[in-house]
């Protein structure tokens, strides 16, 4: 393994998080309404949950996941509920003031965190990703360098966003969109969590 291996995931891991999904949405709604620490607690549980599927990826969990495709559908069910739940609460109090929907650091970070859980198919798609990119025959010190490098890419993307995200100009403006982005965040989040509940 060499630096254009790393530069080559960086990159495919930087598109796959500019990409629309749940934890880009999550992020950004949380990064608007909360400021900038709550974004960053938020993006820490999004980056360690994603490099716990990195991770899990290298050392082979895809292949306990088809041997045990129980284990799959308990995780992928338990983040399609928690995303319906918070797709609730985003629809339920979209009409309050912002000091009353604001999420607390640590419930932030736990969010972030359940919000990637919810993704089972990232340990899937990491684990094509890394066949793709990387060389075959890995050390396990070259694994943890993979997993470290993906843990801090996703802590700058998400430190940048939510930075960006918290400046009054973002924040004036999502408060005066309140209510409409926040059911729409609500809806789209619980579609996706429905799409993850009955989707094979």
């Amino acid at each position: 393994m060499d630096w254009t291996h790393l530069l080559a995931f960086n990159l495919t891991l930087l598109a796959a998080l500019a990409a629309p999904g749940p934890a880009l949405l999550f992020a950004l709604r949380q990064a608007i309404s909360g400021g900038f620490w709550v974004g960053m607690a938020t993006g820490a549980g999004l980056a360690i949950m994603a490099a716990c599927w990195t991770s899990a990826a290298l050392l082979g969990l895809e292949a306990v996941f088809t041997l045990f495709p129980w284990a799959f559908v308990a995780i992928k069910t338990v983040g399609a509920l928690y995303l319906i739940w918070v797709a609730v609460c985003l629809w339920r109090d979209a009409a309050k003031p912002l000091n009353d929907t604001a999420t607390p650091g640590k419930k932030a970070f736990l969010g972030g965190l359940l919000v990637n859980l919810a993704n089972p198919k990232s340990v899937l798609f990491a684990a094509s990703v890394l066949v793709v990119i990387f060389p075959a025959g890995l050390s396990l010190a070259e694994k943890a360098l993979i997993v470290g490098n993906h843990l801090v890419i996703e802590l700058i993307a998400y430190g940048a966003f939510a930075a960006l995200l918290s400046t009054p100009p973002a924040r004036a403006g999502y408060l005066r969109l309140k209510s409409s982005f926040d059911r729409v965040a609500g809806a789209i989040l619980g579609l996706l969590g429905l799409k993850l509940l009955i989707g094979r």
